[in-house]
């Protein structure tokens, strides 16, 4: 095996790479992870994370990740800095691009995750995880007896918003133009309006968000042309999501309509020696916990793959 060529490459170094990393290195298999952001991924931006197992007060997003990270590193994982813009099948090597440069390896784990859609609006970065969230049941405990906002009016707006009233004391669920989520959906969140657990607002698009003393106390929108204000504890986005897959565009590796990458029940993609957990999965749960168990299943699928190159 040549000095360039290694037995895994992972592309992303989130939860589900780093996980998968720990169980590759003890297995003595080379193994690179490259990253074009921040290591640990959305969990490392994540203020509290309160619904992984083994912290019963809960971890800041930035400790777990950097407990993650040593752990791996600590197997002999290499984590780099660098950005894929191609992965290529070459029979038992695969090529990966990064940062223009050709690296090799047996077998890849694509574990790049996906991006909440963001509206862009004042305030949504600044209090990301402090007020502005992405996932109901990731945050939404925090919000007992309090009253929300939440944006959005397709199937995952309307699913967040109904599981958000077991918290809160009431919900306005702001929608730019018409509810758009299954017939189904709507039915049971008629039931929600009725019992006056939500407010659904149409035609209201979501155009500021206000804090006093560091905590989210207001929404401005505008409705019909004229400025309307929501009083709120906290703000649930739900507008999409954005895989982390541009890079497969032009490859044999299929996606979903989503732009999720297909898997089997191994956790490999359509292209042999190739494999994906985590986030940007068709399938995935979008959580921490499922994240980390998937880069395990696939690590175990990795090894079986190489066992078998072997083997020829």
């Amino acid at each position: 095996m040549s000095a360039e060529m290694k037995d895994v490459i992972m592309i992303g170094a989130g939860p589900s790479a780093l996980a998968a990393a720990v169980y590759t290195t003890r297995e003595d298999l080379s193994t690179v992870l490259y990253e074009k952001g921040v290591i640990g991924g959305m969990a490392a931006i994540t203020d509290k994370v309160d619904n992984y197992p083994g912290f019963p007060e809960g971890i800041e997003g930035m400790t777990l990740a950097g407990q993650l990270e040593k752990q791996a590193e600590r197997f002999g994982a290499v984590i780099d800095f660098g950005e894929v813009s191609e992965i290529r099948d070459e029979g038992d090597e695969k090529v990966v691009v990064v940062d223009g440069v050709e690296k090799r390896a047996r077998a890849v784990l694509i574990a790049t995750g996906s991006d909440y859609n963001k509206l862009g609006i004042p305030g949504e970065a600044e209090y990301y995880g402090r007020g502005v969230h992405y996932c109901a049941t990731c945050d939404g405990a925090f919000y007992r007896e309090k009253r929300l906002v939440v944006v959005g009016g397709g199937n995952s707006a309307v699913q967040e918003a109904i599981f958000l009233t077991r918290f809160t004391s009431h919900i306005d669920l702001l929608v730019r133009s018409t509810v758009k989520a299954s017939e189904v959906l709507q039915h049971e969140l008629q039931k929600y309006v009725d019992d006056g657990k939500i407010t659904v607002h149409l035609g209201t698009t979501t155009d500021e968000i206000v804090t006093t003393d560091n905590k989210v106390t207001l929404v401005r929108g505008t409705k019909d042309g004229e400025k309307v204000e929501f009083k709120t504890d906290g703000i649930f986005i739900f507008v999409g999501l954005n895989p982390n897959t541009g890079f497969l565009a032009g490859s044999q590796i299929e996606l979903d309509e989503q732009r999720l990458i297909k898997t089997d029940n191994r956790l490999e993609t359509s292209m042999p020696g190739v494999f994906a957990s985590g986030d940007v999965r068709s399938g995935a749960t979008m959580q921490i916990a499922s994240a980390v168990g998937e880069g395990a299943t696939a690590a175990l699928s990795i090894r079986g793959y190489l066992d078998d190159l072997k083997r020829k």
